[in-house]
């Protein structure tokens, strides 16, 4: 039954989804605690510690079936989370209850933890990034050619293509993946370093054997599928590692609220919309309404993981020597909230790239409406080959220019600078050779070949590279 009297978070009920939400839960976590002190024993034993394979066998037998009633239970006596699992463990696991945890700090299992779940979080959060960009690549293929307004301050500039914008939403994608798998390639667990990270608990169990010590570390690491551990450490790994990690998720956050606010400006325009379904209600006042709401909850998230980053910038800032537990409850938050974040943009962003609206006649139109400003030097240029002035008739052409631009603003009258231009005997013209020179297709520059050109040399790579993830092979027509 739905609970309707306490705080419940959107993220679990509206936006992110079951498996974001599974890898920031409580039974991943401690899960990945009992692998952790699983993984210690393994590698304890093989360096001679009396461990035995029963007691080892006895712990693989409940890694899995948490007793979470008797570590609460505890919890509450002893105000200990790390405490109270190795106790309910300890009951669960009688013969190994001795050996769990052996010379370990909380940070084992919680730091540990928290770098395993982080990767976890990013690799979710790239292969969601290649599914956006394997959509918006069909898209920008599609509409490589298509002529459309672009736009400097906001107000109509140059001609574009519809497929050339997209890559620009695309490529800064392609730089948040960059960036998701420096910090992938970067991630190296905590390690079995002590209380403050100075191995002096190990020192004792082995005698002062360093090489069993390193032994015993680089197992564990390997054991838990990585590469690395940090360097040197205090109590915990450097806090700098989250607001890195957390600052490349953020970035996603930017790319998708600058894409996001394109449509929702292009919806205005009536050029393009994000998906609307059949049934779909856009206002409980106005039936006419189609509102971008999934490009404005796109943009809400984002704000609030990109403001998400700070918890962890002021936290790596604040913590004193070794270590300060100022940390704990504030990253247990910020860090969850922000992949979850990430997550729930990302499925918005899914959706509405797997199905943006184009309409063709209205970008057409608006186009047209802008085009002979546009074409002035073009229209110069040929009048300047019958034998015109260039520096009369450029002047004459701002005159032009200015007045149409009047009748458009304060008349809401068509524009009407071609037929002034046509009036015009200084520049000689036709009606037929001014509209010569009207063709948006001349005016897109090296639009399509770009599109062409990044899909086929940056993206192309990145869905043959990551097909498993999508699912599906995407042969773009490059």
């Amino acid at each position: 039954m739905a609970q309707h009297d306490k705080y419940i978070s959107p993220f679990s009920t509206r936006y992110a989804s079951d498996e974001m939400q599974y890898i920031f839960s409580d039974d991943n976590k401690f899960r990945t605690w009992r692998r952790l002190w699983i993984a210690l024993a393994k590698a304890e034993q093989k360096q001679g510690l009396a461990i035995t394979d029963e007691q080892i066998a006895e712990l693989e037998a409940h890694k899995d079936d948490i007793n979470y009633e008797d570590a609460i239970a505890r919890e509450k006596l002893v105000r200990h989370d790390v405490m109270s699992h190795v106790y309910a463990y300890g009951l669960q696991c009688p013969k190994a209850k001795g050996i769990i945890h052996l010379g370990a700090t909380s940070c084992y299992v919680g730091d540990n933890t928290d770098v395993i779940i982080m990767r976890e979080g990013l690799q979710l959060v790239r292969k969601k990034v290649i599914g956006v960009l394997a959509n918006l690549a069909k898209f920008a293929d599609e509409y490589k050619d298509m002529p459309c307004l672009a736009y400097t301050h906001c107000q109509p500039a140059q001609l574009t293509t519809v497929g050339k914008r997209a890559t620009l939403w695309m490529n800064e994608l392609y730089m948040d993946l960059g960036e998701l798998d420096h910090q992938i390639s970067q991630l190296a667990l905590r390690g079995v370093k002590g209380t403050t990270g100075t191995q002096a608990s190990f020192v004792e169990l082995f005698n002062g054997d360093s090489a069993k010590i390193k032994a015993v570390e680089a197992d564990v690491c390997a054991q838990m599928g990585f590469t690395k551990v940090v360097p040197v450490c205090g109590q915990t790994y450097s806090r700098k590692v989250d607001y890195n990690v957390l600052s490349a998720v953020a970035g996603i956050g930017q790319s998708a609220m600058k894409m996001a606010t394109d449509i929702r400006l292009l919806a205005n325009f009536k050029e393009m919309e994000e998906p609307f379904e059949k049934n779909q209600i856009g206002s409980s006042a106005m039936p006419y309404k189609r509102n971008p709401m999934r490009c404005e909850r796109i943009c809400a998230l984002s704000r609030y993981l990109m403001v998400d980053v700070l918890n962890p910038a002021i936290t790596a800032g604040t913590q004193w020597f070794e270590r300060t537990l100022d940390d704990s409850a504030n990253k247990r938050i910020a860090m969850a909230e922000g992949f979850l974040a990430a997550d729930a943009i990302l499925n918005i962003l899914l959706n509405v790239s797997d199905g943006l609206v184009v309409y063709p006649k209205v970008v057409r139109a608006r186009v047209m409406a802008e085009l002979p400003f546009m074409a002035s030097e073009n229209i110069m240029m040929k009048a300047v080959k019958k034998g015109g002035d260039r520096q009369e008739l450029h002047e004459r052409l701002r005159e032009h220019a200015v007045a149409a631009a009047a009748v458009v603003k304060q008349e809401g009258k068509p524009n009407d600078m071609i037929a002034r231009v046509e009036a015009d005997p200084a520049f000689g013209l036709t009606r037929e050779e001014i509209e010569a020179e009207l063709s948006p297709e001349a005016f897109t520059g090296r639009s399509a070949e770009q599109v062409t050109e990044f899909l086929r040399d940056v993206i192309q790579p990145v869905l043959d590279a990551n097909e498993e993830d999508l699912g599906q092979h995407v042969e773009l027509n490059v």
